[in-house]
């Protein structure tokens, strides 16, 4: 978490403090260190359990003075966890605080989080909420909405903001705006609107940046419309002012390598070193997925050579990469040999990369080593999510394994990982191919009904003795 990251910090600086030239001895010191230590590590709990108890109270209207940092940082977790629903609770009891003073910035994060959840009419009521706090907004705020709109496809609202702030004094749209919505434009493919937005662009003087045009490249690029990109970057390349960067290359290769046009991702790769523009881990890792794709996995390691010959080091995400990859590919042994790699070079395996090797022992029929990957996890601090446990459930569901599957369904609860789609689906079938159709039928009803439902018990009725050890599971829950 930030907030230990933070208090962390905090406590380093507290306990290297000079105090004077004080010899002491080294117990006494130690001693020191650890009321320090205990002080503060004290007061980051009281911060975090601020944190929860802010959470919690985001629903009532009788809290009105309550403590800044715990109110702020509520907010700030709810934001970057963009639990937009949650974060307009704790907004509304920020507002209702004696010492609250709006600020825009505050309004331009959370506008950002809506765009980012596709919740445009929150967006709207929270812009109208701002006007009423008496705000101007400012280009950053108009900004975000535009971003709002635009990514939930409402272009035509997208493009009436911008005519607002226009009309705004000291309040223009800037080549940022026009970025966003360019890149909006890409996202709903409104490739049509591109010229339109450029042309405007030009009237108004506001000249491309660097990001403008890496944006259209990389739209163009994932839409596969390839004539049109490398045009775009002709242009690029010859504007006095924007300057295509690592960017614009990973943008380039990446979209010619995710179809199989490796021919044309190395001459661009070449091309790109010539005008001096170096790679980064990133550019590596998308030649090897691309590679990879293609199961050319001798070029494939040759770029993770190339990579340490050049002192670029890989990461979890280059590792996952190629683990996935041999996985699908059924090539257990050379996954097994990099997974020990990755962690003989201290990258830390992500839920992701067990999952990969889930997904590849199960497809191989090798339960045992399944068995020996939740060992692990079940050994480690990595943080489960959703795909992992869907891939661990869909493994012993296809294996037979019923009892064990239940046991991890109900196992996300305790971690708070919130069934999907994919989880019911997942089990559904599993219950169908060994012919438990009334355990089928029931999940299947909660799974229409409502996913917070999904724990209530009881959750399958049915009778039978192959079915009773998976009734008892979950007479507990």
């Amino acid at each position: 978490m930030e907030l230990q990251f933070a208090g962390a910090s905090y406590l380093m600086k507290e306990c290297t403090k000079p105090r004077g030239l004080i010899i002491k001895s080294s117990s006494s010191t130690s001693q020191g260190l650890q009321k320090c230590s205990k002080k503060n590590l004290s007061r980051i709990l009281r911060t975090e359990a601020a944190i929860r108890g802010i959470q919690r109270k985001a629903n009532s209207e009788k809290y009105t003075n309550l403590w800044p940092k715990a109110v702020l940082e509520a907010l700030d977790d709810a934001i970057r966890d963009n639990s937009w629903d949650s974060a307009l609770k704790i907004f509304d009891l920020l507002r209702k605080q004696h010492w609250y003073e709006p600020r825009c910035h505050t309004y331009a994060k959370l506008l950002v989080m809506l765009g980012k959840c596709k919740q445009p009419s929150q967006a709207n009521l929270l812009f109208e909420s701002m006007l009423a706090d008496g705000l101007q907004p400012t280009v950053d705020v108009y900004t975000a909405l535009v971003n709002a709109y635009g990514l939930s496809g409402l272009l035509d609202e997208a493009l009436r903001t911008i005519d607002d702030m226009k009309s705004v004094s000291n309040c223009k749209p800037d080549v940022y705006t026009y970025s966003i919505l360019i890149k909006c434009c890409t996202k709903i493919r409104r490739f049509d609107m591109i010229e339109y937005i450029l042309a405007e662009m030009v009237y108004l003087g506001i000249e491309c940046s660097s990001v403008t045009y890496n944006t259209i490249i990389d739209g163009y690029g994932k839409a596969k419309l390839f004539e049109q990109m490398e045009s775009s970057l002709t242009d690029m390349i010859e504007n006095e002012t924007a300057f295509p960067d690592v960017f614009t290359l990973n943008s380039v290769i990446g979209s010619y390598g995710s179809c199989g046009k490796l021919e044309k991702m190395e001459k661009w790769f070449e091309e790109f070193q010539v005008m001096g523009i170096k790679p980064d881990v990133m550019t590596f890792n998308i030649l090897i997925k691309s590679y990879g794709r293609a199961g050319m996995y001798q070029k494939m390691e040759s770029v993770l050579d190339f990579m340490r010959n050049r002192f670029y080091s890989p990461t979890v995400v280059t590792y996952n990469i190629i683990i996935e990859t041999l996985g699908k590919a059924c090539l257990i042994k050379n996954m097994e040999q990099f997974f020990l790699q990755m962690k003989h070079e201290g990258v830390k395996p992500s839920s992701f990369t067990h999952c990969s090797l889930v997904s590849a022992y199960s497809r191989a029929g090798l339960m045992e080593n399944v068995d020996s990957i939740m060992r692990q996890v079940e050994n480690s601090d990595v943080v489960l999510d959703t795909p992992f446990f869907n891939c661990i459930i869909s493994a012993y569901g296809q294996a037979g394994d019923i009892e064990r599957m239940v046991a991890l369904f109900l196992e996300m609860k305790v971690r708070k990982c919130k069934p999907d789609y994919i989880t019911f689906s997942t089990m559904i079938q599993a219950y169908n191919s060994q012919g438990m159709t009334e355990a089928a039928m029931d999940l299947k009803t909660k799974m229409i009904t409502s996913c917070e439902g999904c724990y209530s018990n009881p959750l399958i009725r049915w009778h039978g003795s192959k079915e009773k050890n998976i009734v008892s599971l979950f007479a507990a829950m």
